[in-house]
């Protein structure tokens, strides 16, 4: 399984690639534009950059890791020789059950097709193939080459030698993969999403503001980052959309999005990615707390 085809080019999929390609497989990294893949490549190297700089590879090996990357902006082309597909798209779930219904047709029909989904069902997507069996999660953490845990989430068709072989990639990779089943959210969101939208909830609620929350969880609970500013860094609209799936599927109002952050991504305030969010990523008014103004 030395051939790997990634689908998406954005943080999450680049960060994929970066991945497998310093692993020594050849990636066909895929996205719908020359633009887009550009702004992936600029990314990869940016980040072997910062590895050069910190002694943790050496030029040769940044070099290495980017020959072993090829961009294409043609789905069938890029997966014609791959073994497995990752599928890093943005989490919508019309979107990926259209990526899966094209990647179910030009694919071989060994090819393993995983998706780095962080709340969608993976049965769900599996239905829109002809081989369920050989569809699986693969949730990957932010930033992809640094963080070590891999969620590998079955299906309700996935098979035990599609489960174990996508575990024994992972730990080639250098990754932790821990098993999970395919409930909302999975482990990593069902547990990370509540706590986030408690923490919105408590500034919703004038209890704190969002410095205060940050520290109160850092300081008191040991977390490395505050959940305010952990949002930001996920992106609001991507735990919006996870907490909705959450809700439609447990029906269960703990999991309903508070308003304020309902509100923030209605008015664009998506984190770190559209340069504000809880906190304010501009030059000129870094890390201050904009949120207040959305609080009526």
């Amino acid at each position: 399984m030395k051939n790997v085809a990634v689908i998406g080019a954005g943080t999450m999929g680049n960060g994929i690639a970066h991945t497998f390609a310093q692993s020594g497989f050849n990636v066909q990294l895929i996205d719908v534009s020359e633009d887009a893949l550009k702004k992936g490549m600029d990314a990869i190297s940016r980040n072997l950059d910062r590895m050069v700089s910190k002694e943790k590879i050496t030029e040769a090996d940044k070099a290495d890791t980017l020959q072993h990357i090829t961009t294409f902006t043609n789905i069938k082309e890029g997966v014609e020789y791959a073994s497995l597909v990752v599928e890093a798209a943005t989490e919508r779930i019309d979107l990926k059950l259209n990526i899966f219904k094209q990647l179910d047709k030009v694919c071989r029909e060994d090819t393993i097709l995983a998706t780095n989904t962080s709340s969608i069902s993976i049965t769900q997507i599996a239905a829109v193939t002809s081989r369920p069996d050989m569809v699986i999660g693969m949730h990957f953490m932010n930033p992809v080459p640094i963080m070590k845990l891999v969620e590998i989430i079955r299906g309700y068709n996935t098979s035990d030698d599609v489960t174990k072989r996508i575990m024994d990639l992972s730990k080639e990779l250098g990754k932790d993969p821990v098993e999970v089943n395919d409930y909302p959210g999975f482990v990593a969101n069902r547990i990370l999403m509540p706590m986030l939208n408690e923490s919105i909830e408590t500034l919703y609620n004038g209890v704190a503001g969002v410095q205060e929350i940050d520290t109160v969880m850092k300081l008191g609970m040991a977390h490395p980052m505050g959940p305010l500013q952990l949002a930001d860094f996920i992106g609001l609209d991507v735990c919006l959309s996870i907490l909705n799936v959450m809700y439609d599927g447990f029906k269960n109002p703990k999991y309903a999005p508070c308003p304020l952050l309902v509100n923030m991504v209605m008015a664009g305030k998506l984190g770190v990615k559209s340069g504000e969010g809880f906190y304010d990523y501009s030059e000129s008014r870094k890390a201050e707390n904009v949120a207040q103004q959305f609080i009526k």
